[in-house]
């Protein structure tokens, strides 16, 4: 049982990974391409995103992949980060760590969205960690109803996360970090 689940594993990852012999331009363009259709999917399933984003000083776009066996479990992700005024690329990575029972494989996409440019600037330069003490809302009435389906992390950070067919109405990610990918920068 153990040595099937540590094949399947390895055979997931390995699958999960960008092509080793793909030039820095291309998985840019890779990136980019999957940020596109991910923000496309997001806008036909919540149309208020659009104009969220095109308000907002910035936005990044990820796509993750995640895997649980027994009692622990992780994930790896890229994704870009978009200065919105200058068009600015970051490109970013993210790593996952879980414990708990389990067992799964899971393909999520992530569309954060920063009201300010303090907040776009602190995720892109320090990066993010997300830890059990994070907590994520959704917003009820008024306040936040332009980015209606985004969770709130932080002030002025508000996240949509894409599972399946739909919106995800919870932020899934346990000790998750986001950081600069120097490869593709």
């Amino acid at each position: 049982m153990n040595r099937t689940a540590l094949a399947l594993a390895a055979t997931v990852l390995c699958l999960a990974l960008p092509g080793w012999a793909a030039s820095k331009e291309e998985r840019q363009a890779d990136v980019r391409q999957t940020a596109q259709q991910t923000l496309e999917r997001l806008y036909q399933l919540q149309p208020k995103a659009k104009p969220a984003i095109e308000k907002a000083a910035g936005y990044a776009v990820f796509s993750n992949f995640g895997m649980k066996l027994l009692v622990t479990g992780g994930g790896t992700g890229q994704g870009v980060a978009v200065e919105r005024t200058s068009k600015r690329e970051v490109f970013m990575k993210m790593v996952e760590v879980q414990a708990g029972l389990g067992f799964g494989v899971k393909k999520f996409q992530l569309v954060w969205i920063f009201e300010t440019q303090k907040a776009f600037n602190d995720f892109v330069l320090s990066g993010w960690e997300i830890g059990a003490q994070t907590t994520a809302t959704a917003k009820r009435g008024d306040q936040g109803a332009w980015a209606a389906g985004a969770l709130s992390v932080s002030p002025g950070v508000w996240l949509y996360q894409l599972a399946g067919d739909g919106l995800a109405l919870e932020l899934t990610a346990k000790g998750t970090k986001y950081y600069r990918d120097d490869t593709l920068n």
